[in-house]
This record gives C-alpha cells, structure tokens and sequence, in this order.
C-alpha cells in the first residue's frame, strides 16, 4: 500500500509551486542534454590519464614542464 493519500485528498500546488516545478524539470532536462553532448573523443592524444594535469608532459619518460 502506498503512503501517499488518494489524489482528490492531496492539496492544490499554488501556481509559484507549479512553476518552480515546471522550471526544475526545465533545469533537468538541460542538464540531462548537456551531458548527453559530451566533447568528441580526442584521437591520437596521449594515453592514459591526463599529462597537463601537474603542468608537465611526458614523452617516453622525460617529463618537460611548461
């Protein structure tokens, strides 16, 4: 059995509540697009993690710093 009462018991959303609702599903759906056009994969980039990310780059064990 469910907790949630019958809908005709529940009370009416006042039309600030219905619009904060309609614009977090907004806000939602964006987000959820966004995520779905990630950035195109690079190709012949390093392997492995990512070399910038201590501000150096290593090729074949010498590692320069920028």
């Amino acid at each position: 059995m469910s907790d949630q009462p019958p809908v005709s018991d529940r009370k009416q959303l006042t039309p600030a509540a219905q619009r904060a609702l309609a614009e977090a599903e907004a806000r939602r759906q964006a987000a959820a697009k966004a995520h779905a056009e990630a950035a195109p994969k690079e190709l012949q980039g390093p392997k492995g993690p990512e070399p910038t990310r201590y501000g150096d780059w290593e090729r074949k064990g010498i590692a320069s710093d920028f």
